[in-house]
């Protein structure tokens, strides 16, 4: 079919309303001053899956202002197209990917045109005039459809839309299955989320033709990964590229991909010789940020008569969209929903399969806590039905199953790494802090009134401070180390450079109260720099709860030795021995405990007065320390959650009227910090459970992109969250600390999932599709047996 200029979402539409669908038009103002800065719009695809037939610019590129308008062609000149790819699953496979959509567009949303003018508005204006012939290709919108044996390809370079087929097995699951006293099963539906983050992806790209360099400003979490994309892509010498990550309004794994639209603003910037940037506006967020959690699951458990776990078999079939994310890949959700199953208990015997499929929907990638949200939930909903079936307590069941962790090799039957934990002295602590029996007599005593509450628990076990043997292996370019460089300045002051970026968690606050702490300075002195490639030493940036346990570990060694290095000069200059001096506030004290001189003294004195001080050589003022671990793949955290909701059956709807978490983050470095981010993340959960949905038709077309449509959680649905802590330090460290970013989401959804399906239990009724919308409570009420209701 022929069509006319094409917007970001629907069907085509006139010229007129294209740049309003294509980015927002009227939204922005040019405010940053930056000499000759152009701005980028693009023209995205209306169709899930068309052949790009003609693209006429003509028109276009005459308007006034308008600088270049540029499609795959154009672009292919400085940037070459990458392949995600993973050495140690070979079943994994992913078309070639470029900047823009070359010759079939396959996914609604994805960009051909890129227009490049003086001005957002005027580039939004000339998008309108790009007229692009589309043929309408077959769609694959489902899993279903892309399972489908006589399935269409969702990409013509493809030959199957099977991206991923793995299995896992521990023990012998058949046998447990078989002599099991109960069994029981259960279906799970996850729909499609995105990140919604306050500030959204925005890169400002210049390239200096004179030197050939070129420096990225970049809303994103791994400055480093996208110096290295960038040069590899843009064929540029490492040396030749800076990346510059400023504070950056939230990222939740969703700024962790190397986007197209954005490698289309690098390449761009090398093409033109001038700056560029691009800002994405909510609207086209919905349908070009990578997506995450969509899957099918089903979930079986084999338990002894006392309430024992013998077994459990777990299937799950994950959505990747169009391509696989580039350059960790897709496969995170569906692998960790299976590993991460049972992970907090006691079980011999396993079984796992994912199979992850392509759709013409946008990639899906990371988001906060990657599939271990989708393993929590099914164990602890598998969990509450065998707890039922034998007339157990939920609590109960819970208790007796609880994994032995004490030992650092300790291992679930999905493979997954479990040290130095408190799962029993968590949920004992939960217990009291919620008054579990005063709840339950009061939830006897409201369902002889009609009222109908839940309680639901989720233990769980959180993935933190991820070391080198997860990337490392499959040959994926994602450094897994953190690095310090402290320098005592000439006054005193102390300058920390930490490879580690901050979106929001804190982490440049925990960092400077670890330097301060263990040099014996006012925290005011330290002066944190993150985020810039050209200052700040080479590391992993902020993934996988690192930032604290893994970044404030090389901060606390180098700490260490730049105070052993500061007490050296002063024993010299007091002829004393340095292991005698102590520091506190900045000031040197003798062990008598008198003042004797400032730190501000011992950096004077080395930097401007070196010969007076009576040793053969100067310690190193300025130290770097790099750490990543290496006993064990990653620290595991632990905890567990609880949610008390009220459904009323009538009209379906949910109200969250209380949640307590207890959590193991190891040393605990900021208490306020870390119960902030506990309590961020399990509105997220809530979120997920009962809100966030992106909603695709039958013919893949996103039905509810922007935020009048796509729900999340707002002040008015946030309960009271209360938090308390157990503190194990773990010992794979000296610091001591696990991470806490992604704890509240790991067991969040998953205690509102079990909370739900407590309060319809005297119906018969038992949710198995996520969000938990009034319609889908309503239709699980008219489908459940009448004569449990």
């Amino acid at each position: 079919m022929s069509a006319a200029t094409t917007g970001q979402m629907g069907a085509p539409v006139p010229r007129r309303e294209a740049s309003r669908l294509v980015a927002g038009k009227g939204r922005y103002t040019d405010d940053i001053d930056v000499a000759g800065l152009l701005h980028v719009a693009f023209v995205r695809s209306p169709y899930p899956h068309a052949r790009i037939d003609t693209i006429d610019v003509e028109d276009a590129k005459a308007m006034q202002g308008v600088v270049a308008v540029l499609t795959a062609d154009d672009l292919a000149a400085v940037c070459a197209p990458w392949q995600t790819r993973l050495a140690l699953l070979p079943s994994h496979v992913s078309p070639p990917q470029m900047p823009l959509a070359q010759g079939e567009a396959c996914w609604q949303g994805e960009a051909v045109v890129a227009i490049v003018a003086g001005s957002r508005a005027l580039a939004e204006d000339a998008a309108e005039r790009v007229d692009i012939t589309w043929s309408e290709l077959p769609v694959v919108p489902d899993l279903e459809t892309a399972a489908a044996p006589d399935a269409p390809m969702v990409n013509g370079a493809m030959t199957s839309n099977l991206g991923l087929d793995h299995n896992f097995v521990a023990g012998d699951p058949d046998g447990a299955f078989r002599d099991a006293a109960v069994v029981v099963e259960h279906d799970f539906a996850f729909d499609r989320q995105t990140g919604v983050t306050l500030e959204p992806r925005v890169i400002l790209a210049e390239f200096d033709p004179r030197v050939g360099e070129l420096t990225v400003h970049h809303s994103h979490q791994v400055p480093h990964q996208m110096r290295d994309v960038f040069a590899a892509q843009l064929k540029l010498p490492l040396s030749k590229v800076r990346v510059v990550t400023p504070d950056v309004g939230g990222a939740f794994g969703l700024k962790l991909a190397a986007y197209p639209d954005e490698m289309a603003v690098a390449a761009i910037a090398v093409l033109l010789g001038k700056p560029v940037k691009y800002c994405v506006d909510r609207l086209e967020a919905f349908i070009s940020d990578n997506h995450a959690r969509e899957a099918k699951v089903r979930g079986r458990l084999a338990v002894a008569g006392d309430g024992t776990l013998l077994a459990m078999e777990v299937s799950v079939v994950s959505g990747f969209g169009a391509y696989s994310a580039y350059p960790r890949g897709s496969v995170g959700e569906g692998l960790q929903a299976v590993h991460m199953s049972a992970a907090p208990y006691r079980l011999a015997n396993f079984r796992g399969r994912v199979r992850g499929y392509f759709q013409n929907k946008p990639p899906s990638g990371v988001l906060r806590a990657v599939g271990q949200p989708i393993a929590t939930t099914v164990t602890e909903q598998l969990l509450d039905l065998a707890a039922r079936k034998l007339d157990l307590d939920p609590a109960e069941i819970r208790r007796r199953n609880y994994a032995d962790a004490a030992t650092v090799t300790s291992r679930s039957a999905g493979g997954i790494v479990l040290s130095e934990l408190s799962l029993e002295r968590c949920h004992e602590r939960l217990l009291a802090l919620m008054d579990y029996e005063t709840l339950r007599r009061e939830q006897t005593s409201l369902r002889k009134r009609g009222i109908h509450r839940g309680i639901g628990f989720a233990a769980f076990i959180e993935q933190t401070a991820v070391g080198p043997s997860l990337y490392g292996p499959q040959n994926v370019r994602a450094s897994a180390q953190e690095t310090c460089r402290l320098t005592l300045e000439a006054d005193g002051g102390v300058r920390c450079a930490t490879s580690i970026t901050d979106q929001g968690q804190g982490t440049r606050t925990a960092l400077a109260q670890i330097v301060a702490d263990e040099l014996g300075v006012g925290i005011e002195t330290v002066d944190i720099a993150t985020g810039d490639t050209q200052s700040t030493p080479f590391g992993g940036g902020a993934w996988a709860s690192r930032g604290t346990a893994l970044g404030g570990e090389a901060a606390l060694r180098a700490a260490r030795r730049l105070k052993d290095s500061v007490l050296a000069i002063a024993g010299s200059l007091l002829q004393t021995d340095a292991g005698a001096l102590t520091v506190r506030n900045g000031t040197i004290y003798s062990a008598a405990g008198l003042a004797q001189m400032t730190i501000a003294d011992i950096a004077a004195a080395a930097c401007f007065s070196a010969h007076t001080v009576p040793l053969t050589e100067l310690p190193p003022l300025e130290i770097t320390e790099s750490f990543a671990p290496r006993e064990v793949p990653y620290v595991a955290a632990n905890g567990i959650q609880a949610a008390h909701v009220e459904v009323d059956p009538e009209l379906g709807t949910i109200r969250v009227l209380d949640f307590w978490v207890v959590d193991d983050c190891g040393r605990v470095i900021n208490p306020l910090l870390v119960d902030e981010q506990i309590r961020g993340g399990v509105v997220q959960g809530i979120g997920a459970a009962l809100y966030e949905q992106c909603i695709y038709s039958a013919d893949g077309q996103l039905e509810n992109g922007s935020l009048a449509d796509y729900l999340v959680p707002m002040a008015g649905e946030m309960p009271d969250i209360h938090v308390a802590h157990m503190e194990t330090p773990t010992s794979a460290t000296t610091l001591g600390a696990r991470g806490v970013g992604e704890a509240g989401t790991v067991g969040g959804a998953a205690a509102i999932w079990t909370a739900v399906n407590d309060a319809l239990s005297p119906f018969g009724a038992v949710m198995t599709a996520q969000p938990f919308t009034p319609e889908r409570v309503l239709d699980r009420l008219e489908a459940a047996e009448p004569a449990a209701r």
